[in-house]
């Protein structure tokens, strides 16, 4: 009886500065097993064959941009990039809005986390995180970075989230958009979530919440990027956008895993994962085509709105009947190939991957700094056309720094890091690589084989590009290489792979001009030698 008062006791310390003082039932640092078993008694999801919890979010299957606001008082007023992506949000109405949360969940059964982010000691950000729902808190195991067993968690949080699917707000009361809601209050370190059981709006959340802390306060470049390490210690970072092929490149077996999506680059320390696991989309997921992911799908994993093989307990994956947005969270260690602690010298290669469905960006070329920085602040990709009837040409999409939505400061501060870095570390190559079409745009040429493009990514990685000659292009500015082991030499080109040069020309200028017309918005507050980066755009007859 004395251990469970000192248990009670010990409990009521660590939450009653997030508001709570009297709770029904708390779980404290529940192994996955526990979880499990709890997540099964409540009826939130069932077990699939290979041991693995499937799980559904609910009415919203991935994040809601839309209602995610970030508290504007005297710390945030000056300093957050405010707009679209990081919407102000009340103090008192944030307050309200706890106080509710609290209330609701008082009678509620409670699963609390305590964790890290970040796998560098000298800039972790210590987690206690409130679940309303066991799988919840499982999926919170498996992303964040576990403290070692039997080691002291009674801290003070750098930082905590109460997360509630069940609660709703009221907008007309709370100052939402929506019933849903996700709030970062950097002066209280606290996030809110309430309303949607998607369980990416937690990991996000620190993510934003470390892309603040990290540039703004520790000179430290956050990024949103996968990251793995050669045998002789040489670091790789890999940013691209959904369907640039950043998952499947990242993962070599020849190099160890460091992280597949977020991650810190110190001022002299190298980089760090922020993670403890990867939260991958298994939409038409199969073991020939990415076996690690396939074999980490076991007990322990989460798989999310995914659905079974009828008659079986089997996943089907090619199943979209709920979003094709389905997803797995596991530990990291669950890859064979996993670096773990998850820290790795400064990249000796960074490679920009997009796929432009314009065939207009060469499969391989190399940038200097000012191109660099232009280029990361675009995050460009390109999109095929859709099925909507007179939807014929594809769609660009920009996204700046690889990750607009999750970037609380503007996007210069994160592309002049990246400027510094490439000074202070003069070796470092920057590589843009298209994964997207060649001889033509999506319609008329063919999407980039992705045995040349991994020869490309490996002829970079292995020096064999040091001494090829390389020509500038005459629009984008990068420099193409002559030749690449392994691959065609006319492919590097784009306009050689065009029967119609004519038609090669002219689709080049009308990206570069989307280029231009997307960075205006930035333009202002770009220094001159971004600005230097970007395409030069002819005057067509």
């Amino acid at each position: 009886m004395q251990q469970d008062a000192q248990f009670a006791a010990n409990l009521h310390n660590r939450l009653q500065p997030l508001g709570f003082n009297e709770t029904a039932t708390v779980h404290l640092n529940l192994t996955p097993a526990a979880l499990v078993e709890h997540a099964l008694r409540n009826g939130e999801g069932h077990l699939t064959d290979t041991g693995a919890l499937m799980a559904d979010t609910g009415k919203f299957t991935g994040r809601s941009p839309k209602d995610r606001f970030v508290v504007k008082d005297e710390n945030t007023e000056k300093s957050v990039w405010w707009g679209d992506i990081n919407i102000p949000f009340a103090p008192d109405k944030f307050d309200q809005l706890h106080q509710k949360m609290v209330a609701y969940l008082a009678d509620k059964e409670l699963y609390v986390r305590e964790a890290y982010a970040g796998a560098n000691p000298d800039y972790q950000l210590k987690l206690r995180i409130v679940n309303e729902q066991a799988w919840h808190n499982l999926f919170c195991y498996n992303m964040f970075l576990r403290p070692e067993e039997g080691a002291d968690t009674s801290w003070t949080p750098d930082f905590s989230i109460i997360c509630a699917p069940g609660f709703e707000a009221d907008p007309a009361v709370d100052g939402t958009r929506q019933p849903n809601f996700a709030i970062i209050n950097f002066t209280k370190k606290m996030i809110l979530i309430g309303g949607t059981g998607y369980a990416g709006e937690m990991k996000k959340g620190i993510f934003g919440v470390l892309n603040y802390l990290l540039p703004h306060e520790r000179q430290t470049l956050s990024m949103h990027c996968s990251a793995n390490v050669g045998k002789d210690g040489d670091t790789a970072i890999f940013f691209g956008l959904s369907g640039t092929g950043k998952t499947t490149l990242s993962a070599d077996p020849n190099r160890g895993l460091i992280g597949d999506d977020e991650h810190g680059w110190t001022p002299d320390e190298g980089i760090f994962n922020f993670e403890g696991g990867c939260y991958a989309k298994v939409i038409d997921l199969s073991k020939e085509k990415e076996p690690e992911i396939y074999d980490a799908i076991r007990f322990g994993s989460i798989v999310e709105n995914t659905r079974f093989i009828p008659g079986t307990h089997t996943v089907d994956y090619a199943n979209k009947s709920v979003t094709e947005n389905t997803r797995t969270a596991y530990p990291i260690n669950f890859i064979p190939n996993a670096i773990e602690p998850g820290v790795a010298d400064a990249p000796k290669n960074i490679f920009f991957l997009t796929a432009d469905a314009f065939g207009v960006i060469p499969p391989i070329s190399k940038l200097d700094k000012s191109h660099a920085m232009y280029l990361f602040m675009s995050g460009y990709t390109a999109k095929v056309a859709g099925t909507e009837m007179g939807v014929t040409e594809p769609q660009t999409t920009f996204s700046a720094c690889f990750g607009a939505v999750f970037l609380p400061l503007h996007p210069t501060k994160y592309a002049e890091m990246l400027g510094q870095k490439m000074d202070e570390n003069p070796d470092i190559n920057v590589w843009l690589i298209n994964t997207g079409w060649t001889g033509g745009s999506y319609g008329t040429g063919s999407r980039m084989k992705l045995p040349y493009t991994r020869a490309m990514i490996t002829a970079a990685l292995n020096g064999q590009l040091d001494d090829v000659k390389f020509t500038k292009h005459p629009v984008f500015g990068m420099m193409v290489p002559g030749a690449v082991p392994g691959v065609p030499s006319e492919i590097l080109d784009p306009r050689n792979t065009w029967a119609d040069k004519d038609a090669y020309d002219h689709t080049a200028n009308s990206l570069a001009e989307k280029f231009v017309e997307n960075f205006k918005k930035y333009a202002e507050f770009a220094n001159e030698e971004i600005l230097a980066g970007a395409p030069r755009l002819a005057v067509e007859a």
